[in-house]
């Protein structure tokens, strides 16, 4: 029964937004500036959420301050939307223009040297242009994902995000496939969105992220030890509207030398300091911290 459900819900979607596959991007910011309104300020999707967000990362800030990145977050937010619904359909020379990749040479280099990359990345910016690297660099592109409960979706989604050359991988598999990669000699780059919340079974690290404590996934540590190949951290920033810049940030080369947890305050860092440059193109109405450190009586490993 319910893959029946899941069957309906993809079709129904797939036939009421089939015109927009063919819309100009500008003609669906024009649809994002009225989904602002309606769910914004009309609905007010997850907005509860979003405040105490808000308010518990920057305690310094006024209320002002706060409702003006609130109401910048939500303009982003339905923009995310409609440019991620335009890369599923656009094709390469299309969705070249929205995003601009610095320092690629030195990311071959790598490749040159017989070095496989490590990614770190976040829910900042519009992070489904991570696939597209697999279309400039030397390296396999893997790409890790979170599977969803509806498998249509997930595998619509999946085969739009590697016709950029990425392959995709479920989150659970991402060690042991990078592992066999690794042994057969394949030089990869591999990106991992670090900032997801573990389940609480799953929580072995806490830190203080943006004025509190949170739980973090090791995932990116662990590979990296585990196969000592160099990190870097995605700084991804939105220069205007429809249009992206991202640049790889180097946080160590030899992974290997490093203290536990260290790689993973590295990045845990870089994105806070990312966030905090322009708070608004993050994803404020995840439930981030939705674990208490004191209920969940896991310490740090």
């Amino acid at each position: 029964m319910r893959k029946v459900i899941h069957a309906i819900s993809f079709y129904t979607f797939s036939i009421l937004t089939f015109p927009f596959k063919f819309m100009p991007l500008r003609w669906l910011y024009g649809i994002s500036d009225i989904m602002y309104l309606i769910i914004y300020k009309i609905i007010g999707y997850r907005v509860d959420v979003v405040k105490k967000n808000l308010k518990n990362s920057f305690p310094q800030k006024t209320e002002s301050e706060l409702l003006d990145i609130e109401r910048k977050f939500y303009r982003h937010f339905c923009d995310l939307f409609v440019e991620q619904f335009y890369i599923l359909h656009a094709n390469a020379k299309k969705a070249q223009k929205l995003c601009r990749f610095k320092n690629l040479d030195l990311l071959n280099s790598y490749f040159d040297s017989g070095k496989s990359i490590v990614v770190a990345g976040g829910h900042y910016g519009n992070w489904e242009l991570y696939g597209m690297f697999g279309m400039y660099l030397k390296h396999e592109t893997l790409g890790v994902y979170k599977p969803l409960a509806n498998k249509y979706f997930e595998r619509f989604i999946n085969a739009s995000r590697e016709r950029f050359g990425a392959v995709a991988i479920p989150m659970k598999d991402t060690p042991r496939i990078a592992l066999s990669y690794a042994n057969e000699g394949k030089r990869f780059f591999i990106g991992l969105i670090a900032d997801q919340t573990p389940a609480k079974g799953e929580i072995r690290y806490w830190t203080t992220f943006l004025n509190q404590d949170t739980p973090v996934f090791l995932g990116t540590e662990k590979i990296a030890k585990k196969l000592n190949q160099p990190v870097f951290f995605c700084n991804m920033r939105k220069l205007k509207r429809g249009f992206y810049e991202v640049e790889l940030e180097l946080l160590t080369d030899k992974p290997a030398e490093t203290k536990p947890y260290e790689i993973t305050e590295m990045h845990v860092r870089a994105l806070e300091r990312l966030i905090n440059e322009a708070p608004e193109y993050w994803l404020w109405s995840h439930r981030r911290w939705k674990h208490s450190r004191n209920l969940t009586q896991t310490p740090n490993e």
